[in-house]
């Protein structure tokens, strides 16, 4: 085989072997950049579960009182959610869902309103654009 030819001959077997490697690289990309939104998403349904177990856990017991509502119920309960959150960002209608109530825009706005009382008092913090975190020990 000539010199020329066999020159070819390499470039070429390079080529194919750098298009194989390509194609990898391209599907492994694809597979990481999809991880971080799963495991957020996971992350988020579990913080979610936390805070409803939580609730539900400490609802029996405070109820106690002949059925009467305490004044700022909804704001201890509210934190009672932050505790098993941790430093995660929640937002308005999950805490809502997490405290069992209804989901609609009148229920997520009393809790909105809750959380922006709670903010004021510096007892949560806003974390970005709807989310809230637990304020700081």
């Amino acid at each position: 085989m000539p010199s020329g030819a066999r020159t070819a001959h390499t470039v070429e077997v390079t080529a194919e072997s750098l298009q194989e490697d390509l194609d990898r690289l391209k599907t492994r990309k694809q597979a990481l950049e999809r991880e971080p939104a799963a495991v957020v998403a996971h992350v988020d349904s579990v913080q979610r579960a936390l805070c409803a177990l939580q609730v539900l856990m400490r609802g029996p017991a405070d109820a106690g009182a002949g059925g009467r509502k305490k004044y700022g119920r909804l704001t201890e309960r509210i934190l009672d959610c932050f505790t098993t959150v941790g430093d995660a960002g929640v937002r308005a209608r999950d805490v809502a869902a997490a405290l069992g109530r209804d989901t609609g825009s009148g229920s997520v706005n009393a809790v909105r309103g809750t959380l922006g009382r709670l903010v004021g008092t510096s007892r949560i913090r806003r974390c970005g654009r709807g989310l809230y975190r637990a304020g700081r020990s």
